[in-house]
């Protein structure tokens, strides 16, 4: 349910989301919970949007080794504090709701990169990392015999990536 024409109360929505989500996230992340999977806010408003939080001093950028990261400020969450009664309740239960129920999904799909590409000698090889705001946390790369293999690694990582990161961390440090 967008609010047409409300600039004040989507870039509170914005906010509502950073504060809930209680992590930083890259613009793609943010863009695909407020337009793409949901119809809080406009594609072309958002954007405009986190461009003028940013400027405004209510959320800012943290470097990161792939996208850029966004948090939200004290300054941001003094707002949010003041007028967040100004987002309709209605829209308020529903991004507590659909972040409650996909919060972790969008963490893992923001953290988690996997690509894969064919090498001269018809194998693959595949690269897997777990990003952290300042730097990679595991940094994985496989070479496999076929296009098959390295598809199937290159979809299974990001719901098999915190598990994986377990089991090296406790095999390598105990």
């Amino acid at each position: 349910m967008q609010i047409k024409g409300e600039t004040s109360v989507n870039k509170l929505i914005i906010l509502f989301v950073f504060d809930k989500m209680e992590s930083a996230l890259s613009e793609r992340t943010l863009l695909d919970m407020c337009t793409s999977s949901n119809d809080w806010i406009n594609y072309m408003d958002c954007v405009v949007l986190i461009r003028k939080l940013l400027n405004d001093g209510f959320i800012c950028e943290i470097p990161s080794n792939d996208d850029p990261l966004y948090i939200i400020t004290p300054e941001g969450r003094e707002s949010l504090a003041n007028f967040y009664i100004n987002i309709p309740k209605s829209i308020r239960e529903e991004i507590s709701r659909f972040i409650k129920n996909n919060s972790a999904k969008f963490r893992n799909r923001q953290e988690c990169k996997s690509d894969y590409f064919q090498n001269k000698d018809g194998t693959y090889t595949v690269f897997l990392k777990i990003l952290a705001p300042v730097q990679p946390m595991l940094e994985l790369k496989f070479v496999v015999p076929d296009k098959k293999t390295a598809s199937n690694i290159y979809k299974k990582w990001e719901d098999k990536a915190s598990e994986l990161y377990s089991v090296v961390y406790e095999t390598l440090v105990d």
